[in-house]
């Protein structure tokens, strides 16, 4: 039981990290936008799903008590603001100015979430937030397996949307832009408008992810929106695909292991004394696996898919 209580555990975090890889596929993968500011918009969905399920806190925001599912809208909708005004001021810069822009936001989204004490309560965060399906099961392992039944339900209605979205005329103007944006512009695309498009439904799919870790954990804390989780996904996206679907899928499943995976077993072959350098080295350990695939798999274990319209299909 124990095994199957951790399996159960394991697949919703690296479900919930996959719907955040997907959203960066969305802005990275498919249009090329460098949005380092992944967990920044994670965070807003999560307090946003935490102010609109939580209990009432007698020294903060909050407590409407509504259903989780209106938590999970009402996060994609605040996470899909935050990412318009932040997208209208920073989405016309390039790479390393656009890249310091969003990372930017989000350390000021963690600084928000550590000093509105009245708002968040600081460092105590959120708690006792409500999980869906608890009231129905008969253990946690029972309501974790539910939980996780939603979360595959919501990954797959997600992959469903995407790929038809990219194979589209408008997918095809993302990779357009992504790999000649001047030249779309000749053609007369709206590149800026596609950007910022991009940058929206990504951060919403990330506020989602947001939205089902607090509302799996049952609480969220500024200790949540540490920048490393921006590192992790972009890991996820690399190793399994960049613009690939099923590749971010399998990239977030992969690298989840391997992160659980490492502390314990480098904290059961570690000498006593540095055991406590066992987070370190798995970070170590996750970057030397980035390095690697940079240099002889860049395109990832699912390289991205050649899209071809029909009439070039039917002219060959």
């Amino acid at each position: 039981m124990d095994i199957l209580s951790y399996l159960v555990f394991f697949s919703v975090v690296s479900g919930i990290y996959a719907i955040a890889t997907l959203g960066l596929n969305l802005q990275w993968g498919f249009t090329g936008i460098m949005n380092v500011g992944v967990v920044g918009f994670f965070g807003v969905g999560a307090y946003a799903t935490a102010f609109l399920t939580g209990p009432t806190y007698a020294d903060a925001f909050g407590g409407f008590g509504l259903s989780p599912l209106a938590g999970y809208l009402g996060a994609m909708i605040a996470s899909g603001l935050v990412a318009l005004v932040v997208g209208l001021l920073t989405i016309r810069l390039r790479h390393d100015f656009l890249a310091i822009g969003t990372f930017g936001a989000a350390v000021c989204i963690q600084l928000l979430a550590m000093n509105l004490k009245p708002i968040t309560r600081g460092f105590d965060g959120l708690h006792s937030l409500p999980r869906p399906f608890a009231g129905l099961a008969a253990s946690p392992v029972a309501a974790n397996t539910y939980f996780l039944v939603m979360v595959v339900a919501i990954i797959a209605a997600v992959v469903w949307a995407l790929e038809r979205m990219v194979r589209s005329p408008w997918g095809r103007v993302l990779r357009a832009i992504r790999e000649d944006e001047e030249a779309s512009a000749a053609l007369g695309k709206n590149a800026f408008a596609f950007r910022l498009q991009t940058f929206v439904m990504g951060s919403m799919l990330m506020g989602l992810a947001g939205a089902l870790y607090a509302s799996f954990t049952g609480f969220v804390s500024p200790q949540d929106l540490l920048p490393i989780l921006t590192f992790q996904v972009y890991v996820m996206l690399i190793v399994g695909g960049s613009g690939n679907n099923y590749g971010a899928v399998l990239g977030a499943v992969l690298i989840w292991a391997l992160w659980t995976m490492t502390e314990t077993v480098l904290g059961a072959v570690l000498p006593t004394g540095l055991k406590q350098q066992a987070s370190a080295l798995r970070v170590v350990l996750v970057g030397l696996i980035l390095v690697l695939m940079l240099l002889y798999r860049p395109q990832g274990l699912l390289p991205e898919r050649a899209n071809v319209s029909r009439e070039a299909r039917l002219q060959r």
